[in-house]
């Protein structure tokens, strides 16, 4: 009689088609503890009666500046996240294409009054402008997260959650314009950074500081920093524009300059400016400009050359996130966790890619 091995008698099972040929090793069928993780992974039977109890959760999202395509994405990762949970995402902002903390706060202050809100998701552009929401929606009992633009001081900051960008990634962009100076082999010039400290968007401000220095320090790094006049104003927080005519402020500033060689703008206002600016004063792909977000317009400057780079915060991560976290909270009691959506440096040859599955 001839003996058939292991790995024989396996085989010929496949070859049977014998569906329990192979067991699977390592499995873990349940918790140390004795529990079912099929069990323990379902939802609270109390969590879609959480406040308003009336049978769903309700999350209202509330931005700035909805009126220039910056926080689509955001939306849509908010809403995304809502048709995972089964709960209803209500999207507000202030109609402005440009930024509007003012507009922002009404909407919050009647929203926040609302009975069948749960969860507050909103942007902190103004710092120390959100402190009696957030003083209303802890009242109430309706937990806050905040997202995209970062307020250190809001009350409550360590119990609130914080999805958005750290300022710092802007250091990407101020690298990034020091090798196309050199691999364009631009040996001297100005390297200027138009920005507004009126908006009061201190998430900005630091941008701009970031990358000017990521500018010096590469430069020095290259030993080429005396070659190049680095100016970011007197607080390295950009050179004073007016918001309200951005491209002539930008135009003005490099026919005063007259060797504007780079420039960086640190936010959805100053860099489509920046791109009318380039392209008037016809230094399309002669200057190495870089700016901030991935909206329509920047994504055509970048195709055109008349940007040469721009940042993106993956804004549908600012919505996604937020949202998952209030359920969290809310279903399990986790605590309030932040999360940095870091930055993504998009250029001529990428940015074909952006914006396939409304991510950017």
């Amino acid at each position: 009689m001839r003996r058939i091995f292991p790995l024989a008698a396996c085989a010929a099972a496949l070859l049977l088609g014998v569906p329990s040929a192979f067991a699977q090793s390592g499995g873990v069928q349940k918790a140390v503890g004795g529990y079912s993780f099929e069990e323990a992974a379902k939802e609270a039977p109390t969590t879609k009666d959480f406040h308003s109890a009336d049978g769903h959760l309700t999350f209202a999202i509330v931005t700035h500046t909805a009126g220039n395509g910056f926080f689509d994405p955001v939306y849509v990762g908010a809403t995304a996240a809502g048709n995972l949970i089964g709960a209803k995402i209500l999207l507000l902002g202030s109609e402005s294409p440009t930024d509007d903390p003012a507009r922002e706060i009404e909407i919050l202050n009647q929203i926040v009054q609302d009975p069948t809100i749960d969860g507050l998701i909103m942007t902190t552009p103004q710092v120390g402008a959100y402190n009696d929401i957030v003083k209303a929606a802890e009242a109430k009992g309706i937990p806050v997260a905040t997202t995209n633009s970062f307020d250190g001081t809001i009350l409550d900051r360590s119990g609130i959650s914080h999805t958005g960008q750290d300022a710092s990634a802007a250091a990407i962009a101020g690298e990034a314009l020091v090798k196309c100076l050199v691999d364009k082999g631009i040996e001297k010039g100005s390297i200027v950074f138009p920005s507004s400290t009126a908006m009061g968007n201190i998430e900005v401000n630091n941008r701009v500081t970031s990358a000017f220095n990521a500018v010096v320090k590469s430069l020095k790094a290259a030993g080429k920093l005396e070659a190049f006049k680095v100016d970011a104003g007197p607080e390295n927080t950009g050179i004073d524009t007016n918001p309200n005519d951005p491209v002539n402020g930008i135009v003005t500033l490099f026919e005063s300059r007259g060797d504007v060689v780079g420039a960086f703008a640190g936010n959805n206002v100053f860099t489509p400016a920046l791109v009318k600016a380039v392209a008037q004063t016809g230094k399309t792909g002669k200057i190495c400009a870089y700016g901030f977000d991935l909206g329509p317009a920047q994504q055509d400057a970048l195709k055109s050359g008349d940007l040469t780079g721009a940042l993106g915060q993956q804004p549908f991560l600012q919505g996604f996130y937020p949202v998952m976290q209030l359920y969290l909270q809310i279903d399990r009691g986790i605590a309030a966790a932040n999360l940095d959506t870091r930055a993504q440096l998009v250029t001529q040859e990428t940015v074909g890619k952006v914006g396939k599955r409304f991510e950017n």
